[in-house]
């Protein structure tokens, strides 16, 4: 068994639903990508662009984001905002996340 790979792939399957939330929560006004990897890096969630466009469009496609063109400026973004549905998923995903990992915590601090 290799330990660093096996560690390597919990971590990438704890950080999937994860990424989803914290992106989500980042999304109240309207946010264009590059801006949105460079607030995650800084808060040292890593993220690459690369994740990050076809995670937003697929949240897009689930209604969850929308998103607008702004042609204003010489160089063209599309900014993300969060959708009504959007909201409410995270309002209920939140609630879930840290009732669970105020459990997972005691658990593992031996707490319980």
């Amino acid at each position: 068994m290799n330990v660093e790979e096996t560690v390597s792939g919990l971590m990438q399957e704890l950080r999937r639903g994860t990424l989803i939330l914290l992106v989500l929560s980042q999304l109240k006004e309207p946010t264009y990508g590059y801006s949105l990897v460079k607030k995650l890096n800084a808060s040292q969630i890593p993220m690459d662009a690369n994740t990050l466009y076809p995670l937003m469009r697929r949240l897009e496609g689930q209604g969850l984001l929308k998103s607008q063109w702004d042609t204003a400026e010489s160089k063209p973004r599309k900014y993300y905002q969060i959708t009504p549905e959007g909201l409410m998923v995270l309002e209920k995903t939140k609630e879930y996340w840290k009732s669970f990992s105020a459990r997972v915590d005691a658990l593992l601090e031996g707490t319980v």
